[in-house]
């Protein structure tokens, strides 16, 4: 009897610290360069509708994803929309295993975005550095990491 309460005990210690562990942190979502702000994310290619994804010729699978690009700009107080800009960038994974990333533009009335399709592992630790520049400006440069999990 005491052997079980000691497992029961050793079992509860070890799921609470399992929890801590998998406490979800702040995700950091955007970097500002004075007065341009890249935001950017990263989500499941079946988040997007079907006849959304075959109008961008997008592929939708369990194991794709999608990274989002946006760059504003503020001015007097005021946020722009997304601008038009030039994206490019990159993924590694943790054996620096490279992926290009192709970013197509979607232009959504006066707000311009990028998405940039890739593939992924299930529980695979993704390195993005991405590049925006507007014009024949010095681009600005994010890099962030993610964690991706099939569905």
């Amino acid at each position: 009897m005491k052997w079980l309460i000691q497992s029961i005990f050793l079992s509860l210690i070890a799921v609470m610290a399992q929890a801590q562990v998998d406490q979800p942190k702040e995700i950091k979502t955007s970097e500002t360069f004075g007065e341009y702000t890249v935001h950017y994310n990263v989500f499941h290619s079946t988040d997007i509708p079907a006849k959304v994804a075959e109008t961008y010729k997008l592929v939708r699978g369990k194991d794709r994803a999608l990274v989002n690009v946006s760059l504003t700009k503020t001015e007097n107080g005021q946020t722009s929309l997304g601008l038009p800009a030039t994206v490019t960038g990159n993924t590694k994974n943790l054996m620096q295993q490279q992926q290009s990333l192709s970013f197509i533009e979607i232009k959504e009335g006066d707000a311009t975005y990028y998405l940039a399709p890739f593939v992924f592992n299930n529980e695979e630790v993704l390195h993005f550095n991405v590049d925006v520049a507007q014009g024949d400006t010095k681009p600005l440069s994010v890099t962030f990491n993610r964690t991706l999990y099939t569905e």
